[in-house]
């Protein structure tokens, strides 16, 4: 059994692998998104096998290929989640969790995501291990990045199962005092396969000492690393091939970050006009995470005397990130049981302030770009020489920015993992695929 280009996908049945068509595919549809220009196009034809060919509304179709007919629909490339997290927190054993963490991959990629970031297994390794899986064709999924245990010295941690590593023990995450030990904390995860490297510049907000909210609406960020420190994250990661994603409100800590160079930044409630003009310089990408902001004003407002939430301060900062040029990846913080439901951040996107091309963008190249390993060239845009991932949804989502929530087709590498479009061609989709 080999995996072509890197992954296959398991039958229902145990007795084969369907992998990538060998044959030309062409794919038909009433519009195509142009995630470089953001504008639609009309009347266009994706010609691919794993890998797109051509694409436009004059691309020959060859006599002996398979056309795939979606009608009136609206191919788009597959979407990007850069920040997610696929592992339970709970007081199950570990196998079950891994399991449950490969369920909720699978669900991304059957609502559209067909890459995403995993950032921190917390107090496991699974994410690393489902990636691993996928690549070798064990398992079906989306394309995927991952993280391991995140590097933090927070006073608390969100993991209580102890993890232990070559006799190494630690509560769920890595923790770190002074450069050196950060640096041998990067190696680790080197070590055991992690793409990127999650760390907490602030602490949690609890609502209690460490980080809170003043009467006066002043947010209080306690910072969780030094300079110092932060810096020789960033530096140990990057000559090993890593990238840095920083979770970070405001503050001391967030500046830290950017002053190091992490690759994007998690949250940055608290952005001030200095570090937005700084981000956009060193083409730092900002990821707001709306899963986790979109009640704060019920606890905030409270506390704030009606002043401010956090809701409000992240829709401030996307509002700055559009004045500056900060880049923006589309990123959910999306945890258990509600993978492959996350686009429903568009249409917030767009209430706040974004166009919907701009909405949609930031899951194709505004996320593509902060990929690791440079997968700008591989995902993010329908182009030749791109893997074939495509989705489509019935409707215009340049209309009806809501059509993302419903996506109804979607292929992955040239395999068709969902289709309530049209008839497809038993050796184009699994078994186990949405009809």
């Amino acid at each position: 059994m080999s995996a072509t280009a890197g992954w296959a996908q398991v039958l229902n049945s145990g007795e084969d692998w369907a992998e990538p068509p060998t044959g030309t595919v062409a794919i038909r549809a009433a519009r195509l998104f142009d995630a470089n220009a953001g504008t639609m196009l009309t009347n266009q034809v994706v010609l691919e096998r794993d890998r797109i060919t051509a694409v436009g509304s004059d691309v020959r179709v060859p006599p002996d290929a398979t056309v795939i007919d979606l009608g009136t629909a609206t191919v788009l490339p597959g979407m990007i989640d850069s920040h997610l997290h696929i592992t339970p927190q709970g007081d199950q054993s570990l196998p079950y969790e891994t399991l449950r963490a490969l369920q909720q991959a699978q669900a991304n990629a059957l609502g559209g995501f067909t890459t995403i970031v995993d950032l921190s297994g917390r107090h496991t390794w699974a994410p690393i291990d489902i990636r691993n899986a996928i690549n070798r064709g064990l398992h079906w999924g989306p394309r995927m990045q991952a993280a391991g245990p995140e590097i933090t010295p927070r006073d608390r941690s969100m993991a209580p199962t102890p993890l232990t590593i070559d006799g190494e023990g630690f509560e769920g995450e890595l923790f770190v005092a002074g450069p050196w030990l950060a640096r041998h904390m990067v190696r680790k995860l080197k070590h055991y396969g992690a793409d990127w490297v999650k760390i907490y510049a602030t602490q949690d907000f609890q609502g209690d000492e460490y980080q809170h909210f003043k009467p006066n609406g002043t947010m209080v960020n306690s910072p969780s690393l030094t300079l110092e420190e932060t810096e020789a994250i960033v530096d140990e990661a990057h000559r090993r091939g890593m990238r840095v994603a920083c979770h970070a409100f405001g503050g001391e800590g967030l500046e830290n970050c950017v002053r190091a160079g992490v690759d994007k930044i998690e949250h940055g409630n608290e952005m001030t006009d200095e570090i937005a003009k700084m981000m956009a310089e060193k083409n730092i990408a900002i990821c707001f995470t709306l899963q986790n902001m979109i009640n704060t004003p019920n606890s905030d407002l409270p506390r704030t005397g009606g002043k401010v939430s956090r809701l409000s301060l992240t829709i401030d900062t996307l509002k700055k990130s559009l004045t500056f040029g900060v880049p923006i990846a589309f990123a959910s913080d999306t945890n258990p049981d509600r993978h492959g439901t996350q686009a429903w951040q568009f249409a917030k996107y767009v209430e706040f302030g974004l166009t919907p091309a701009q909405a949609l963008q930031t899951a194709f190249m505004g996320a593509a770009n902060v990929l690791n390993y440079g997968w700008a060239d591989r995902v993010g845009s329908l182009e030749p020489g791109k893997y074939a991932d495509v989705i489509a949804v019935s409707g215009n989502p340049l209309e009806d920015i809501t059509e993302m929530e419903r996506v109804k087709f979607v292929m992955k590498g040239g395999v068709v993992l969902k289709n309530e479009l049209t008839e497809i061609p038993a050796g184009l989709m699994t078994s186990g695929a949405t009809r």
